[in-house]
């Protein structure tokens, strides 16, 4: 492995910002300190430089098994490696559906060899495979994802006792998708009756409005709080959910952790009748209202984690009509600069992005020796250069299915190398090794 010297930096970790250097050996941090003098096979001078832990992404759709044509684990971890992301976890809503752990160790050799980031995969929970949740090992993957609306196919778990069953019984982590299905399906019913193929973008979030979040959300909770299970609820919108999270408590201390997403906190439903369904995804990003709630939960502690959603789906998907169009959207490339962007507003500050998408993804899934600079975790690294400036465009995307809502805006910062676990993976725009990532591994619940 090679010996990495990290000089003059300004490291931005565990809520302070400090001046130091960081040796790194044998892929982990050895050393932090002032004046480090030791023999390194690269020495990088960041001074200058803003130096953050490697972000954790804790919600992505890298298309692979079923829809490469959108993206792969190969060609979406590289676009993250632009974003300054070390490590992301996968969903299981794949083809076929990961609801086996045969299917399961398959998308794991897939990364072995195709990933040029850290990764973990979720098993996909159905209405009937609980004995295949029962056979997770949770030190090795970082959690059941349970889809309890607006899936498709079995991984729409609608059977009331198969969710008891599966809260009260599972070994890891439960993350949630959170949409009543009924109200859904009873909302997508009035307004196609209304309006049939002529009905816009702007209706998304009408359909798919806070009561349908809440209604569902809020049983996820109550499940999770009768058999003490830790449930993620992923992508929160709307300010009628909020009151259902703490911030009395520690993070390390949370059973019941939450999760918002950078197009949630860009944008809201003033930006439909521009973007249409580019920015079309579920949970939908919903009001102004709404978006000022999820800041001040965001900055109070109530939502804990920051992520993305990842999900691409190709230019011609996306320019069909309203009710054919899939919802999602590419992010995980751009969330660092979104975040940065708010930081240069002044409305959240740089220790904060770095304790919502790096510390806290690892303290709310317990992941092991990552997430954090020091001495002793892996070097998962991010040197950023706060000055730069540069506009979203064709030439500088990096996702397979090559647009982003974000195209024509100017961000501020720029990710100018990282480091995966110790080695250098992006330097001023070029990969360079990227073969060695590594799977996650996780502390036991309990």
């Amino acid at each position: 492995m090679t010996k990495v010297l990290i000089k003059g930096g300004l490291i931005v970790n565990e809520n302070q910002i400090f001046k130091s250097d960081i040796y790194i050996k044998d892929g982990r941090i050895e050393l932090i300190g002032a004046g480090i003098q030791k023999y390194a096979d690269e020495v990088i001078d960041a001074s200058g430089k803003y130096i953050i832990p490697g972000i954790i992404d804790d919600q992505v759709h890298f298309r692979e098994p079923g829809t490469e044509y959108k993206g792969n684990i190969f060609t979406e971890s590289r676009a993250a490696l632009y974003g300054g992301v070390t490590s992301f976890m996968d969903m299981p809503n794949n083809k076929p559906s990961i609801t086996t752990q045969e299917s399961l160790q398959m998308k794991y050799d897939l990364a072995r060899t195709k990933s040029a980031i850290n990764y973990s995969f979720y098993m996909g929970a159905a209405n009937d495979n609980l004995d295949e949740i029962l056979r997770t090992d949770d030190e090795k993957i970082c959690g059941v994802k349970i889809f309890m609306g607006s899936s498709t196919g079995s991984l729409l778990v609608d059977d009331t006792k198969a969710l008891e069953n599966i809260f009260s019984q599972s070994p890891s982590l439960i993350a949630t998708h959170c949409e009543d299905e009924k109200s859904v399906k009873a909302n997508e019913k009035k307004y196609y009756e209304k309006y049939g193929d002529n009905i816009a973008a702007e209706y998304h979030p009408v359909i798919r409005n806070d009561e349908v979040c809440y209604l569902s959300s809020s049983f996820a909770v109550d499940l999770a709080k009768k058999s003490d299970t830790r449930l993620h609820v992923l992508h929160l919108t709307s300010a009628m959910e909020m009151p259902l999270f703490d911030n009395k408590i520690s993070l390390l201390d949370k059973r019941i952790t939450s999760e918002v997403c950078v197009h949630h906190l860009f944008f809201d439903d003033s930006f439909y009748p521009e973007k249409g369904n580019l920015i079309k995804c579920n949970p939908a990003i919903k009001t102004k209202k709404d978006n000022k709630a999820l800041w001040e939960a965001l900055l109070d502690n109530r939502l804990d984690v920051i992520a993305t959603d990842h999900a691409p789906h190709t230019w011609d998907e996306k320019s069909r009509i309203y009710r054919n169009a899939p919802s999602g959207l590419p992010l995980v490339q751009h969330s660092l600069f979104v975040m940065l962007g708010f930081y240069k507003e002044g409305k959240i500050s740089l220790e904060k992005i770095v304790d919502k998408m790096c510390h806290s993804p690892a303290q709310a899934f317990k992941i092991k020796e990552r997430g954090y600079i020091r001495e002793g975790y892996w070097g998962d690294i991010v040197i950023m250069d706060m000055d730069k400036k540069w506009k979203v465009s064709k030439e500088n995307i990096m996702y397979k299915c090559n647009w982003s809502p974000f195209e024509g805006h100017e961000f501020a910062g720029g990710v100018e190398k990282v480091l995966v676990n110790g080695e250098l993976a992006l330097s001023n725009g070029e990969l360079k090794k990227t073969n060695n990532a590594q799977r996650l591994l996780f502390k036991k619940d309990r």
